[in-house]
């Protein structure tokens, strides 16, 4: 089976991740620049409020046996600091029940 990983993280995090992603073997990536806000309810910064804070959506769809190889790359990557900071993002997993590459109208990937 396949997963499908979503990982949000910095704008600035964004091609170290690809890059380091590339790197362990995983080159096929989408990528979309999204807005949102997690726990903190966005951020104050003197008289103005931010609550869409700009974050980068990486997805991308990998084998079962790959999946903490991924996670380690993502988590290793994104975060900022020794141990992480508030806003470094989150990483989602879910299954894949079938893909089918277009080109060839078949299933699998």
């Amino acid at each position: 089976m396949m997963q499908f990983v979503r990982a949000i993280v910095r704008p600035e995090k964004k091609d170290e991740v690809l890059e380091n992603l590339s790197a362990g073997g995983f080159n096929a990536a989408t990528v979309v620049d999204v807005v949102g806000r997690g726990k903190q309810k966005g951020i104050r910064m003197g008289d103005v409020y931010y609550d869409e804070i700009p974050k980068t959506l990486i997805l991308v769809a990998i084998e079962d046996e790959y999946r903490d190889k991924i996670v380690d790359i993502i988590l290793k990557t994104a975060r900022t600091g020794t141990s992480g900071n508030f806003g470094d993002g989150k990483i989602f997993i879910s299954p894949v029940e079938e893909a089918y590459t277009i080109s060839k109208a078949t299933q699998g990937l």
